[in-house]
């Protein structure tokens, strides 16, 4: 490839990498045209997978301040730039990891950070944003319905404790 093949395609990736909150290396040997297809349209709408080439892709980590990849960056590499939901995105990888055990995922980088093959896993069986997002809404809604419950609580007391004084004197003086 001629220098400015190289460089353009150093400018390409260094893009991607500034353009993606995460990234996951991942090594596909021993996968199929067909197989990387349907990988590719698994991760459609939260990254986008291509293969690297991984001298261009160390310069162009580099570049674009990424850190961590270096060690993994040997043998046959493909990376996921995850612009959407990284834990969808680390699903995917791992199911499909899962049912072709020829992709080996490396590490990867979420938010300038490095992460390890095992990080990885970790972050795909975390539930997905909307779940956590919904679990806290929840917990927010029960301690409000808990401090209007304290709030309201020395009221009704009072209340009740009024109404027994009523009762108590209305019974007196129907007793007189």
């Amino acid at each position: 490839m001629a220098r400015p093949d190289k460089a353009a395609a150093v400018a390409e990736l260094s893009d991607k990498f500034r353009g993606s909150n995460a990234a996951v290396l991942t090594e596909y040997r021993g996968l199929t045209v067909a197989q990387l297809k349907q990988l590719r349209r698994s991760l459609s709408g939260n990254a986008s997978y291509a293969v690297v080439k991984n001298t261009l892709t160390s310069i162009a980590a580099k570049e674009a301040g990424v850190d961590g990849f270096d060690a993994d960056l040997q043998g046959p590499s493909a990376i996921a730039f995850v612009t959407g939901d990284p834990v969808e995105a680390a699903k995917g990888l791992r199911d499909f990891a899962k049912a072709n055990p020829a992709l080996v995922i490396k590490g990867g980088v979420l938010d300038g950070r490095a992460l390890t093959a095992a990080e990885v896993t970790k972050l795909a069986d975390l539930e997905s944003r909307e779940v956590l997002l919904a679990k806290l809404a929840g917990a927010m809604k029960g301690k409000l319905y808990q401090a209007a419950y304290l709030f309201t609580a020395p009221t009704a007391q009072a209340a009740r404790a009024i109404d027994a004084l009523r009762q108590k004197q209305e019974s007196e003086s129907a007793a007189a």
